[in-house]
């Protein structure tokens, strides 16, 4: 697998009159997990809508390779980087088998029938999300936690060397969100996959992370390693929460305590900044 570089530059984007993205720089790691945090409304969805030509930028620009994604054939594009939105919508009455075979669209031509990779991907994908038994079912009889498995599947069915992911582990319980994230790991570690999600869990996103994303206010707050990111300072000027950062006992990453109005009275602490901007 070819390892791929993905750079925003100087991105500003958004919706009808109001600017979400405002001059907003970023580097992707190649072959790494990088996940992206910051408060409601800062930008995050907008930021992988725009990474993958989904939203057009209205200054700056998205450089794949090196190139503008702008000027790559739609299929290209397709074959090399994947998005799953948050919230897709099915057609109605699709079953899932269907529904995931469809991500093998960018890699058939006009007149190419359907090969024997495309049953292999397509069944590697419904064993990996655990919806092999979900495959003649059709997708809108399935609950939310069943849905979002159905929906990594089919992207993962792409087989794309870049994924990015808006909050994949949407409606899934606790158990269900690690099985999604330990597999994502094991793509990007047997295959090379870059893989870039949003994810709100702050704990997740640190042990999950090679690089951990802080958005504020439609711009790039600070990117690194977890351990220079999720910082107690952080925490405060991105989400404007008091917090206590700790050592996961199991993945040796930081972790985030926060400190409720009761605790912060009872420790003598400030109350200033607690309400999440």
């Amino acid at each position: 697998m070819k390892p791929h570089t993905l750079i925003a530059d100087g991105l500003s984007a958004g919706y009808g009159e109001a600017v979400i993205l405002d001059g907003l720089d970023l580097a992707i790691p190649p072959e790494k997990i990088t996940v992206i945090v910051g408060a409601n409304a800062c930008g995050k969805s907008t930021l992988l809508r725009t990474l993958s030509r989904l939203l057009p930028a209205r200054r700056g620009k998205v450089l794949l390779d090196g190139k503008s994604i702008h000027h790559l054939p739609s299929r290209e594009l397709a074959r090399t980087l994947g998005l799953l939105p948050q919230s897709p919508i099915a057609p109605e009455g699709i079953a899932v088998a269907d529904l995931v075979s469809r991500g093998r669209h960018p890699h058939q031509g006009v007149f190419s029938r359907w090969r024997r990779e495309d049953d292999e991907a397509v069944a590697a994908a419904l064993a990996a999300t655990k919806t092999e038994d979900l495959a003649e079912r059709p997708v809108d009889e399935l609950s939310g936690g069943q849905r979002q498995r159905v929906w990594i599947a089919m992207a993962l069915a792409q087989e794309t060397d870049l994924l990015l992911l808006d909050e994949p582990t949407t409606f899934l319980d606790i158990s269900h969100q690690i099985e999604v994230l330990d597999l994502l790991t094991d793509l990007n570690q047997t295959r090379g996959t870059t893989v870039v999600m949003v994810l709100h869990d702050l704990n997740l996103a640190a042990r999950y992370a090679d690089h951990l994303v802080a958005m504020a206010n439609g711009r790039l707050h600070v990117a690194g390693p977890p351990e220079a990111v999720l910082t107690e300072e952080n925490v405060r000027q991105v989400f404007g929460l008091q917090s206590r950062i700790v050592t996961d006992p199991t993945s040796g990453r930081p972790a985030m305590l926060p400190i409720g109005r009761h605790r912060m009275i009872a420790e003598g602490l400030s109350a200033t900044n607690e309400d999440p901007a």
